[in-house]
């Protein structure tokens, strides 16, 4: 569940960062700022049962990737090395999600690491 709570953060930051370069009026800049909020604090919350680090990993490459696909797609101008580079960054995001390992409490309070399954 607290991945989900990760991909949808992940999809907001796509959504405020793309829409900074487009904020003019006040309510630009309003829907901005709510889409930030909202973002982190799903970030926050997954943080409860997800290593940080992984976590944060995760939302930034899904930032990253969405963000410079949407300026793909709005008319931005883009390379094949950059493509090349943006696989790079996604394997490096894929190994740290699928290699992460989640900590749980055992019986006796202690914690032990454990394989995160999705």
């Amino acid at each position: 569940m607290n991945w989900i709570l990760v991909f949808i953060a992940g999809i907001l930051e796509v959504a405020w960062a793309s829409s900074l370069k487009h904020a003019s009026s006040l309510f630009d800049w309003f829907i901005t700022i709510v889409l930030i909020t909202v973002s982190f604090i799903l970030l926050i919350r997954s943080y409860k049962t997800i290593p940080v680090a992984a976590a944060y990993t995760v939302f930034v490459g899904i930032g990253t990737v969405g963000t410079f696909l949407v300026g793909i797609f709005l008319g931005e101008p883009f390379s094949f090395d950059q493509i090349f580079f943006l696989m790079i960054l996604l394997a490096g995001i894929i190994g740290m999600k699928t290699s992460t390992k989640k900590e749980s409490k055992a019986a006796n309070g202690s914690r032990s690491p454990e394989k995160i399954n999705v």
